[in-house]
């Protein structure tokens, strides 16, 4: 791994997050951070003074070292900054949403085949362990057959004026949806309500609609007294619950549900077992995942067409919330 050099373009708090990542994994001499701000140095340097700092994004895409980049910065900069290091042959993961549209979005899934690059998108909650061992029990059958998923994703939260609740927190629960039904849904439906400003919504509730049968729905929402971050997933055998928020417990299997004895539906209520998962932390495997795809020429997990869907849905919802003002 030490024989990559990897560019993070933007320093804020999250881009900060992945220097500190990626000097772990790869040392601080192969770590580079770009930002306009010349201010943001003295952040950078606090966590590793080896790192390599500049202002000018040029000097990262024309540096023949550096092998991938990593795009930290406001979505509506993602399409032209990805575009140009793709162009540059520069392997590139970039934060969620992939784009703010998705013909932006298809440009770079173009881009990045023509050029043979490697393009991830930022999902990094499909590198958590839990959902690493949540979608292998679904897979192997452990709740039988899935019927339903729903997901809170709740706080008071800081207010967003460029995004309303939707484009901010939904991103994650859509992008696990597909990764445990791996199917697009055949219709999406959403209200909201905007409250604290004029067309901004802070709170969000979006149905899914899935073959099968098989049904979600996404409650977003900032305007909310205590962090909630739970996701429920339901089959005919029993019930998966996530609850990141808990200190123990996160990953629950419940033996609980319906069957029909006799031409009767009966009730089967067995208190639950924790599951076990791994220790590693989200985005440190989410780089790993990063770092080997470009090493072994492997297709993300979090690929360009992942985040396309992703995309498409949050597309389908923003239309249907504009629908129901």
């Amino acid at each position: 791994m030490s024989s990559l050099q990897i560019a993070i373009v933007g320093s804020g708090s999250w881009g900060l997050n992945h220097v500190k990542t990626a000097v772990q994994e790869l040392g601080g001499e192969n770590v580079w951070v770009c930002d306009s701000r010349p201010e943001a140095e003295s952040k950078v340097k606090v966590i590793s003074d080896k790192v390599n700092f500049t202002t000018d994004y040029e000097l990262i895409l024309n540096n023949s070292y550096i092998t991938g980049v990593i795009i930290a910065t406001p979505a509506e900069t993602h399409h032209a900054l990805a575009k140009r290091a793709l162009e540059k042959a520069k392997h590139t993961l970039v934060e969620k949403p992939i784009t703010l549209n998705s013909e932006d979005a298809r440009d770079l899934i173009a881009t990045a085949k023509r050029m043979d690059r490697r393009l991830m998108v930022g999902h990094v909650l499909l590198f958590h362990p839990a959902v690493v061992k949540l979608k292998k029990m679904v897979t192997d059958g452990r709740i039988g057959k899935l019927q339903y998923i729903y997901s809170n994703r709740l706080n008071l939260g800081a207010i967003r004026t460029e995004e309303n609740s939707l484009w901010s927190f939904a991103p994650h629960d859509i992008s696990i949806l597909q990764l445990l039904i791996e199917k697009r849904p055949l219709s999406v439906e959403a209200k909201g309500g905007a409250f604290v400003q004029t067309h901004v919504e802070d709170t969000t509730l979006t149905y899914l609609n899935y073959p099968d049968g098989i049904h979600a729905h996404i409650f977003v929402s900032w305007l909310h007294p205590f962090k909630e971050q739970r996701l429920v997933v339901i089959g005919d055998e029993g019930m998966l619950v996530f609850e990141d928020t808990l200190k123990t417990d996160k990953l629950k299997f419940y033996k609980k549900g319906f069957t029909h004895v006799n031409g009767k539906i009966e009730k089967f209520d067995v208190d639950f077992e924790s599951v076990e998962f791994g220790a590693g932390q989200p985005l440190a495997e989410e780089h790993k995942h990063f770092y080997e795809c470009i090493k072994h020429n492997r297709k993300p997990l979090t690929d360009g067409e992942h985040a396309l869907e992703v995309l498409e849905i949050l597309e389908q919802a923003q239309e249907r919330l504009k629908t129901h003002v």
